[in-house]
């Protein structure tokens, strides 16, 4: 690898290489030699970089920072795995290197060439390597052959594209609970079960900082849109049909405080329909607020900080309302159904078995499902059977599985490659 064809820095790129450098340089040993990696953009991964440390285990994430929010909610439970286990991020993406080296005290390692991905990993010993999404480039990382690789996902739904056909691609995959083990079940053909490990959600047994305090004569409705996804079959989103109809009914109630916190990539949304809505309803709500009331709209927000203080949830098929299940089984959750069928949505969605939907044959009734589950919760002791269906661990013991299966991971591929 030479570095002939390296394009020339812009100024701007050079002022970004020198900040990055002086914030890295008060750091670790180990930041300080990972700095030494850290050349002009496009950074080349350097192969005479003898000094860096081994990493048995690698969480690998090539995407852009507009999806960071998918391993940022692993960072913690990586932090934890580091205290047993070296460990370090690698990047693809410069921008996204910067923002996690700024977002963890964990080691980000940078390659963008698929030789110096190579070379690293060869250089660093990486025996286990941990995704966190389905993006392309996984399979650029899947072509080391001395690791085992070990798909983790970003969250636990009922949506489509969490049973993708990629999972044969991984040793292993981590699920959720039973629920997670029958959706591969229902959507695959000639996949091998016995790749699932169940180990609950790691992610949601840290403590997260409540970022909501309670407003007195006022209930706290939650009200979390997913975003449209890739393609149709991924759509999942209520902003373009019932949204703006959610928020009108949940503002017209004086006994209510509405707080609206859509999927991170919905203030991004390219469709016509999602960003009327999500702007209608930043509009309304700001309204609202001029007018003295104490609505919010924590955009910026992590969601699992606002939980909680909430009373009721409405949301999508998404992990918002699973991790709301998983952490607050105690408060009603109003599921929207942008399909309008119920028998399909309780054969994909078991949670829906134990919440009041909202679709086109139900929207008109939304004052008075509102109304009805702010003042009673007739689906609670059902919501604790499609708890231990989707999770079936208690809190706390998430971590200590998954921690437990990255040390038999690392163990059985020294085992393999001793034989």
């Amino acid at each position: 690898m030479t570095h002939a064809s390296t394009p020339q820095p812009t100024l701007a790129a050079r002022a970004r290489t020198l900040a990055a450098r002086a914030l890295l340089s008060a750091g670790s040993r180990v930041k300080h030699l990972i700095n030494r990696t850290i050349d002009v953009e496009p950074p080349p991964f350097d192969p005479t970089l003898d000094a860096l440390p081994a990493f048995p285990v690698v969480a690998y994430f090539a995407d852009l920072p507009d999806q960071a929010y998918q391993i940022r909610q692993w960072l913690p439970v990586l932090e934890r795995v580091a205290e047993q286990h070296r460990l370090a991020i690698v990047t693809r993406q410069w921008e996204t290197a910067l923002l996690l080296r700024d977002a963890t005290t964990l080691p980000v390692l940078f390659t963008r060439h698929l030789d110096g991905l190579r070379q690293l990993y060869d250089r660093i010993g990486v025996k286990t390597v941990v995704y966190v999404n389905n993006g392309m480039r996984n399979f650029q990382s899947l072509i080391y052959q001395r690791a085992l690789h070990v798909h983790v996902n970003h969250g636990e739904s009922d949506k489509i594209s969490m049973v993708s056909n990629q999972a044969k691609a991984y040793d292993h995959v981590v699920v959720a609970g039973q629920a997670a083990v029958e959706r591969h079940r229902r959507a695959l053909i000639n996949f091998d079960l016995d790749r699932l490990v169940p180990c609950g959600r790691p992610q949601l047994d840290l403590d997260v900082a409540p970022s909501l305090a309670p407003v007195a004569g006022r209930r706290t409705v939650l009200y979390a849109p997913t975003w449209s996804g890739e393609d149709a079959a991924n759509n999942y989103t209520s902003l373009d049909l019932y949204g703006v109809p959610i928020v009108r009914a949940l503002l017209a109630r004086d006994d209510v405080r509405l707080v609206y916190k859509p999927h991170p990539r919905v203030r991004s949304a390219t469709d016509p329909g999602v960003a009327g809505a999500h702007a209608e309803i930043v509009r309304l709500v700001g309204a609202a607020r001029r007018a003295g009331a104490p609505h919010e709209l924590p955009l910026d927000a992590d969601v699992l900080g606002l939980f909680e203080s909430v009373d009721v949830l409405v949301t999508d098929i998404s992990s918002v309302g699973l991790d709301f299940l998983y952490l607050r089984p105690d408060a009603p959750i109003v599921l929207t159904d942008r399909r309008t069928d119920r028998d399909r949505l309780l054969a994909e969605a078991p949670v829906a078995r134990a919440t009041d939907v909202v679709d086109a044959t139900t929207v008109d009734d939304l004052p008075q499902i509102l109304a009805a589950t702010l003042t009673a919760d007739p689906h609670r002791a059902e919501r604790e059977k499609v708890r231990d269906h989707y999770f079936g661990f208690a809190r706390g013991e998430s971590s200590r599985r998954f921690l437990d299966f990255v040390t038999d991971c690392l163990e059985r591929r020294d085992a393999m490659l001793a034989e």
